[in-house]
């Protein structure tokens, strides 16, 4: 048990029939009556938010999220299949579940997968991948003046905006949290 008077950032709890992480926490003392504590709560099964107060006194059941490095396999249309690495027990996780995590991931990469009490809420791709363009249109020498952009799919079939220069068939590294690309990794 945790009281709300020892909240930190980043801190899980169990509260209203849900899991929800600490995203900002103030202790209030006003000039008349009791002191409280200023909140604001990040559902994290499907990223809500709360703002909200509560007594330093109360007292909320921590909740454990379990992060655990999983391969994903492939999508048989239906499922995506993820095997651990280290027991070789493999999940099964629907299109629902998944959302768009998946979108820059290839076969066979390292994934995190989020689970609080045996079920899993959230997939975490790698930060950077690297992935090669399967289709944009033709880059032109020099192109590269005020930093225009053009739309390429990634071989993940995925669309990216890349610079002029890129090409089809440059292998770019994408920033996975925001979908941005980074740099271009072999040079032609």
């Amino acid at each position: 048990m945790v009281s709300a008077g020892d909240f930190k950032n980043g801190l899980t709890i169990e509260w209203d029939g849900k899991v929800w992480q600490i995203v900002e926490f103030q202790h209030v003392k006003p000039g008349k009556g009791a002191a409280f504590v200023r909140t604001k709560l990040k559902d994290i099964v499907n990223g809500g938010v709360n703002e909200t107060t509560f007594r330093p006194t109360e007292k909320f059941e921590q909740a454990h999220i379990e992060r655990q490095d999983f391969t994903y396999l492939y999508n048989d249309g239906e499922m995506y299949n993820f095997m651990n690495a280290e027991t070789y027990d493999q999940i099964s996780l629907t299109a629902e579940n998944i959302g768009d995590s998946l979108k820059f991931v290839k076969e066979n990469e390292v994934v995190k997968l989020d689970s609080y009490k045996g079920n899993v809420f959230a997939v975490e791709p790698p930060l950077f991948v690297e992935l090669e363009i399967t289709e944009t249109e033709p880059g032109f020498k020099g192109n590269t003046a005020q930093g225009a952009t053009k739309p390429a799919t990634v071989e993940t079939g995925a669309e990216v905006y890349v610079p002029l220069f890129v090409d089809t068939g440059d292998i770019i590294k994408i920033d996975t949290r925001t979908g941005e690309y980074l740099s271009r990794v072999n040079n032609k």
